[in-house]
């Protein structure tokens, strides 16, 4: 499979954007690859999917002609991973005589083991801190999902509403929380898990409700709703009241086995003695496939969430064509991380290679090559050699690093290399950074309301092409670094990410 042979599907969807003559060759290339992989053609690539085989299959094939070795099951290039899927088939939520919207008024997450018919008091209290909670015994309780400093976080109120007899909780997004807005509407609501995990056993109702429809679910006025929202999303006092009406919901779900394949390509190493210190390279093939329309559109392309970032693994292979590194090189195209990080974690317990020989991960994806890079956030740059590897690389390009600056976004748990790192290897991941007040913020932050996890991330939205050949460039020259250097990747140490001895 070579760059440029896209199929005819795909290019009948091609996008209207397109690197500039002026781009040089290697992001062409990296593009048409990102093309081929995010097309209509591939249906978003939804894990459990046709489509997800057609793209893993386009992957595989431009592994093999670029002189990888298959590093799959068997002697394949695929490593399938099983699943369990429920999926919510038919929702119907209603106070009184009011109804919710599904997917638009809210959202969640079904289990096997939650109810799927039931009617239940309302109550309302504020922030759901232990102390104002009062009586809840068998209700439902709405509280504001609020991520300040102070007040009670997501487990700290499921806790308190359990503790007060509490059957559930209906958590108002915060628009308040700006670093990563809520976006409506959802996709779709499916809970997937490895197959063979523990059985839900908790019945305990958990629905995500857009700020908008609380005027529906207490009966207020549109303008008590929105000062009640205002209020929450500033970290203010509230009130705390019973609702008159009870909340009546009715589901109905389907429940199927699932599977998806890990694409895992080798890249043997010239040193004997680093033989058992490969290098992964990862990126998550899967996306959300078909889901709830976002004007008119209902194909969640995926482009830069994470085809883009396949792509990549796949030009560096191109690069190669089968000119080994020091250490082995593994790439690796991850199935199910928008499930839940279920490829990368079976992979980890499941590896193709010794485990023990698993000297260190490379992980792409939160990629967002829409603005200069100047600053590059790196994942675990204080915690283990790779952060000093990726800070001496991007030196010598130019581009500044720093630390994670909102952790309270919990990014470095949100993909594949956290697989990695909870299994005591050293690992990293990059975020595209910015400066607060510029430019850049702005493009980002409108980039996470209108295009992440959205139909809009297809292959024609706005690239800045610079940028994203920069990156590129800071990736293929890391890996050179990383499987070159003398010695392994290993943990700092102090590093509370490090394992235990």
């Amino acid at each position: 499979m070579c760059a440029a042979s896209l199929t005819a599907a795909s290019l009948a969807t091609a996008a209207l954007a397109s690197p500039p003559e002026t781009a040089d060759a290697d992001t062409k290339a990296w593009w048409s690859i990102t093309e081929e992989l995010s097309s209509d053609a591939m249906e978003g690539r939804d894990t459990g999917s046709a489509g997800y085989d057609r793209a893993a299959d386009v992957v595989a094939r431009a592994f093999a002609a670029a002189g990888l070795k298959p590093a799959g099951n068997d002697g394949g290039w695929f490593q399938p991973v099983a699943m369990d899927e429920i999926a919510i088939t038919r929702a119907a939520l209603r106070v009184g005589g009011r109804p919710l919207t599904f997917l638009h008024d809210y959202r969640f997450t079904p289990t096997a083991a939650m109810p799927l018919q039931f009617t239940a008091p309302l109550a309302y209290r504020g922030y759901c801190d232990a102390s104002v909670l009062g009586t809840v015994a068998g209700k439902i309780v709405i509280c504001h999902a609020t991520r300040r400093a102070g007040l009670p976080g997501d487990a700290d109120r499921e806790a308190a509403v359990k503790a007060a007899g509490g059957i559930g909780i209906l958590s108002i997004a915060d628009p308040g929380f700006t670093v990563e807005p809520p976006r409506w509407p959802a996709a779709y609501a499916r809970q997937v898990k490895l197959a063979g995990a523990p059985a839900d056993t908790d019945r305990f109702v958990r629905i995500v409700v857009n700020a908008d429809a609380l005027g529906t679910l207490t009966g207020k006025s549109g303008a008590e709703a929105a000062d009640l929202i205002a209020r929450g999303s500033r970290g203010e006092p509230l009130p705390a009241f019973d609702i008159a009406d009870p909340l009546d919901a009715r589901f109905e779900t389907k429940a199927r086995w699932i599977s998806s394949s890990n694409v895992l390509g080798l890249l043997p190493g010239t040193d004997p003695a680093r033989a058992g210190e490969a290098i992964v390279l990862s990126a998550h093939l899967d996306g959300y496939g078909y889901g709830e329309p976002i004007d008119g559109d209902n194909l969640y392309n995926g482009t830069l969430d994470d085809a883009a970032y396949v792509a990549l693994l796949i030009r560096l292979a191109q690069q190669r064509q089968g000119k080994g590194y020091a250490r082995p090189v593994l790439f690796a195209a991850f199935a199910g991380e928008e499930k839940g990080l279920l490829g990368g974690e079976y992979f980890v317990a499941h590896p193709t290679l010794p485990k023990a020989a698993l000297a260190g991960n490379i992980n792409l994806d939160q990629l967002r090559p829409i603005f200069p890079l100047d600053l590059l956030t790196v994942h675990a740059l204080d915690d283990n050699s790779l952060g000093a590897d990726a800070r001496d690389v991007a030196a010598g390009l130019g581009v500044a690093v720093q630390r994670d600056p909102e952790p309270e976004r919990n990014m470095l748990k949100r993909s594949e290399h956290w697989a990695f790192i909870k299994a005591g290897i050293p690992a990293t991941g990059f975020v595209f950074g910015y400066r607060p007040g510029t430019k850049s913020e702005e493009i980002y932050r409108h980039w996470y309301k209108t295009g992440y996890h959205t139909p809009q991330d297809d292959p024609d939205q706005p690239i800045d092409w610079q940028a994203a050949g920069d990156f590129n460039r800071f990736f293929y020259a890391l890996v050179d670094r990383v499987a070159n250097k003398d010695s392994a990747p290993g943990w700092n140490a102090g590093s509370p990410l490090a394992p235990k001895p």
